[in-house]
């Protein structure tokens, strides 16, 4: 069998220059250059739409509305301390995204998991899962909760007055008529051991000294009672199984604690907590009346400097020109650090005896501190102008 043989062809300059033009030659040589680029092309198309299918796929699956063009609202509420996981288990039960598991995924790649604001929302099943996430983050919704604060040295009547003027409590009379009975929080053994004392009904708040000074966050529909119990959970917080057995050491109980706690952070600045704790506690150890001029203060709601005799000598279970020992209740609402200096006096100041001490600057709160009656007389004399004009600077005679 033979073979078939291919033609070769002879070329002649002619018929190569013609090639070369018009003929085979010159196709042949584009062809070369087109086929890789036709080839990337087609390569591409096809990738392209993979991934355009591939990503239509994932964003009908996952991110795209569960209910397109729909514009009916729906109420989601993010409460406060909500972790990431519960929103996004909330929101895929309430039928706004696909895959909680992929929001959440989302939202910590785009380091959106802690910029979740509490609120309440109104979103709808026409948002995809991205525009979710943003409003969710922005806080673009109505807030659930609020911060209120309770300043140390304030007393019920400072707090009701701020909490009215925020818009928090409707009824500022009602608010410190709670403050003033008790009577809804006997469930609190110690507010318990207050009303169960003779002389309850003499105190003009049953709730002073009890109301923990602190920021709070609150629901905005918190009610009044609702305010006040978080208050008083923190002062039980505050004065632990060491305090009390502390208190028991001084032969005091919890109110009384909190009580001198109450004069300390009327009287002093931080700094002279435990010297003033000291000089009290001299006194009480030795029947001299305290002569606290913040009790004065209290019972007249003006803090004035230069007391006269007719200041002193107002008939109140509170005064402590009048009455020997501690006042019949807290006169404000002490920090944590004032309750620890009436535990925790100044031992120095207790070993050598300070019995007095009195203002050298109203404006800095600085105290001169004495042991003698002769001392403390001489301390007065110089201060007392300070006073004075310290009195008129503000237009108190």
């Amino acid at each position: 069998m033979k073979r078939s043989r291919k033609t070769k062809r002879n070329y002649t300059y002619r018929t190569m220059r013609d090639e070369r033009e018009y003929g085979l030659y010159w196709y042949s040589g584009l062809w070369n250059i087109l086929r890789p680029i036709l080839v990337v092309c087609a390569s591409l198309v096809v990738v392209i739409g993979l991934l355009y299918s591939g990503w239509q796929m994932i964003y009908n699956g996952f991110l795209a509305p569960m209910e397109p063009g729909s514009t009916e609202e729906v109420g989601f509420t993010v409460a406060s301390g909500d972790s990431l996981t519960k929103v996004s288990n909330n929101l895929q039960d309430a039928g706004l995204i696909h895959d909680r598991t992929v929001f959440k995924y989302y939202c910590d790649f785009a380091g959106m998991g802690q910029k979740i604001q509490a609120g309440s929302y109104k979103l709808t099943r026409g948002m995809t899962m991205t525009e979710i996430a943003d409003q969710l983050t922005t806080g673009d919704g109505n807030p659930i909760v609020r911060n209120i604060t309770m300043i140390p040295g304030w007393t019920v009547e400072d707090f009701a007055e701020k909490l009215a003027s925020d818009g928090v409590i409707a009824d500022k009379n009602a608010f410190l008529e709670k403050c003033r009975t008790g009577d809804a929080f006997t469930d609190y053994y110690y507010i318990a051991d207050v009303k169960a004392t003779s002389d309850a009904s003499q105190r003009k708040y049953i709730l002073e000294g009890y109301l923990a000074p602190n920021t709070y966050e609150v629901y905005m529909d918190a009610s009044d009672e609702d305010i006040i119990r978080k208050l008083l959970s923190q002062t039980e917080a505050e004065f632990p199984a060491e305090y009390q057995n502390r208190a028991t050491e001084l032969g005091m109980s919890m109110d009384e604690v909190l009580t001198l706690a109450s004069l300390i952070e009327k009287e002093a600045k931080e700094a002279d907590f435990t010297k003033v704790s000291a000089v009290f506690h001299n006194r009480l150890k030795q029947n001299i009346k305290l002569g606290s001029d913040v009790t004065i203060h209290y019972i007249t709601g003006v803090r004035k400097m230069s007391l006269t005799n007719s200041d002193l000598q107002v008939d109140s279970p509170y005064n402590t020109y009048l009455y020997a020992g501690l006042p019949i209740g807290p006169i404000c609402n002490p920090s944590p650090k004032a309750i620890a200096a009436a535990l925790y006096p100044d031992e120095t100041y207790v070993a050598e005896n300070y019995l007095f001490f009195c203002s050298k600057d109203p404006e800095s709160g600085e105290l001169y501190f004495s042991k003698t009656q002769e001392e403390h007389d001489q301390a007065v004399a110089i201060y007392a102008p300070l006073w004075k004009a310290y009195d008129e600077s503000r237009g108190i005679e």
